[in-house]
């Protein structure tokens, strides 16, 4: 599992001690998000899309990141398109319809990039 720090600033060549103390109510695997993100994308999106592992986010609130991937049944998985974050704590999906649209653009052009240079 991994726990990303976002917005910390750091000079070079300095030495780093980090320790984390967070007591929080986990009431979704990483598992369950990743399954809800994917039923989201085949609902939503395409069904070419799927969620990949998750990480764990510290921030205001404890969220599973999961990784969106494109996948084509003539050749497999190509790549990471984007992303989407789960509340661990009520299994919320934190996503916009712009960020769905901009996955599928990303989709999109993934999937035209590996047929034009498969043929």
């Amino acid at each position: 599992m991994n726990v990303e720090m976002s917005e910390i600033a750091l000079p070079p060549q300095t030495e780093v001690k980090v320790e984390l103390s967070l007591t929080s109510q986990v009431n979704v695997t990483d598992f369950t998000a990743q399954r809800k993100v994917t039923k989201l994308l085949i609902d939503e999106v395409c069904n070419q899309l799927y969620g990949e592992q998750p990480s764990l986010v510290v921030g205001r609130r404890l969220l599973w990141r999961v990784p969106v991937w494109l996948a084509l049944t003539t050749t497999g998985p190509l790549g990471q398109v984007g992303t989407l974050d789960v509340d661990a704590k009520t299994g919320e999906i934190l996503f916009t319809q712009q960020i769905l649209d901009e996955i599928a653009e990303r989709g999109n052009a993934l999937a035209q990039r590996s047929t034009s240079t498969a043929g």
